[in-house]
């Protein structure tokens, strides 16, 4: 049997025990890192820092494509525009801190020297940028869109971004021929958003699979390189997604099935393929918090009394917007929705998490403490209460993050390990058959599963500084992604299928 005959035998039984009529009508996180929509956990222009990104197209099909980025307090947006990408085309850009560039402003923008076609493009030049960029905008979170949170042009400076393809080109298409490059430029760039929009949205079929992306944070002078893979989720959609600028669509609560009254994730927990059905019509981003939910996160910590070695974790909620924004792009409700327990206001939305910190040796701390420091009046339980959230040790943040919480090392010496619970704040992560009181349940699906814990991506971030070394700036830095747990339950009930 040859090896395509052999991946549809699999697939076809695979198939069959869940009682899936086809693998690709379901959103699920590829590990192999290609999908239809990518999510960049994180990005900071903060103390120096750019982030330099990309997104490559590894197919030979013309693809549009919706940029977002969202600011880290509340996943507000910050800057939406469209991006065509022609076949095996790459597109690179670097997000930067306006003041750094001696532009005006607090907050960020973003440039790039590459010639694939943006809708709008980028216009605004200044001496200190290398080629026309864009400042990131504030009105998502300001004036009557003011979201409690804070609403100066520095709260754009650190957060996560997506991509989301809305569709192939048609290679008969008047958008197909702007496009396509040639000789490394595509030829009609200006016309490109209105060939796009036309005879709503003709020029564009179905999103192949295809892309893959990663990040990079990096700060020149102090010679550190934070790089990491997008996630890429595969399954998103069956049908084009088009939507011209100026729009905040699509967004993740867009996933779909080919069946259009469900939106379904597929989900590996416990070595079992889970297929999770969710109501289209109201849960279709519980499709979405499905595929990212943990109950448990575990990473390394680093950390030295003299600053030379530090950690960050960056754990970001992806979905939680959906969940605890009564404005009515997101939640559209006064409360919040499961599995998250408050909604956002005065700049935060807190949940209770688990906290085992360990040395390599199996040491814990010994005595009581409130979790992340400094301990509030009555010590009440660590939260983590941002979209994007940065988790400092023992030090100040490696990222320059102004989202931190910190935790006290010191007792455990200069290295060790986290579990972050999101299911049992007061069980050290037992998930309790699915009962316990900070289990942070989702939704049921149609089938009656529910996972325990939140939807989250992120990964921890290492420097060392060994200052300059024969007169050569030797620092090293690093990025691991995070591993987890699942827990998903019927009733009481391991989920099965």
């Amino acid at each position: 049997m040859n090896r395509n005959s052999l991946t549809t035998a699999v697939v076809a039984g695979i198939a069959g025990v869940v009682g899936i009529a086809n693998m690709a009508n379901a959103v699920n996180l590829n590990p192999d890192g290609l999908g239809q929509t990518l999510l960049y956990p994180y990005y900071t222009v903060n103390a120096g820092q750019q982030t330099l990104l990309s997104v490559v197209n590894t197919t030979g099909n013309s693809k549009a494509v919706k940029v977002r980025f969202l600011e880290g307090y509340n996943s507000r947006e910050v800057l939406d525009f469209n991006l065509f990408l022609s076949k095996y085309d790459v597109w690179t850009a670097t997000v930067f801190k306006l003041s750094d560039a001696g532009v005006s402003g607090t907050g960020a923008g973003i440039f790039t020297t590459d010639n694939s076609c943006t809708a709008p493009a980028f216009t605004t030049t200044a001496a200190g940028v290398p080629a026309p960029y864009q400042a990131f905008l504030h009105y998502a979170y300001t004036g009557t869109l003011s979201d409690g949170g804070p609403t100066g042009d520095s709260r754009t400076n650190e957060g996560h971004f997506e991509m989301i393809s809305m569709g192939d080109i048609d290679p008969a298409s008047n958008l197909y021929a702007d496009t396509l490059h040639k000789n490394g430029v595509p030829p009609d760039c200006a016309d490109a958003e209105a060939d796009f929009e036309a005879a709503a949205f003709a020029a564009i079929t179905p999103p192949s699979s295809g892309l893959f992306g990663a990040a990079s944070v990096v700060n020149v002078s102090h010679g550190t390189y934070y790089a990491y893979n997008a996630d890429a989720l595969d399954g998103f959609t069956s049908k084009t997604l088009g939507a011209g600028t100026g729009s905040l669509n699509p967004s993740l609560n867009f996933v779909n099935d080919a069946n259009p009254t469900t939106a379904t994730a597929f989900v590996f927990s416990g070595g079992v393929l889970l297929s999770a059905p969710y109501p289209a019509a109201t849960q279709a981003i519980d499709a979405v918090s499905a595929v990212f939910s943990a109950n448990n996160l575990y990473n390394q910590w680093q950390s030295a009394s003299d600053g030379s070695v530090g950690s960050d974790w960056v754990v970001t909620f992806p979905t939680k917007r959906f969940y605890v924004d009564s404005s009515t792009n997101y939640a559209g409700t006064a409360a919040p929705i499961a599995p998250f327990t408050s909604k956002f206001a005065k700049g935060l939305s807190c949940d209770v998490v688990g906290i085992g910190l360990y040395d390599r040796e199996e040491r814990t701390t010994s005595t009581p403490t409130c979790g992340f420091s400094p301990c509030p009046p009555g010590q009440p339980p660590s939260s983590l209460c941002h979209e994007t959230n940065v988790i400092t040790f023992g030090g100040p943040s490696i990222l320059s993050s102004t989202l931190t919480s910190n935790l006290a090392t010191s007792a455990l010496g200069n290295n060790g390990w986290l579990a972050l619970s999101f299911t049992d704040a007061a069980h050290g992560g037992s998930i309790n058959t699915g009962v316990a009181k900070d289990a942070h349940p989702m939704r049921a699906s149609n089938k009656g599963q529910v996972f325990y814990g939140l939807p989250v991506t992120g990964f921890e971030a290492e420097n060392f500084v060994n200052g300059n070394v024969n007169g050569v700036l030797s620092n090293y830095s690093g990025v691991y992604r995070h591993r987890e747990s699942r827990a998903c339950y019927n009733g009481q009930t391991a989920c099965a299928s």
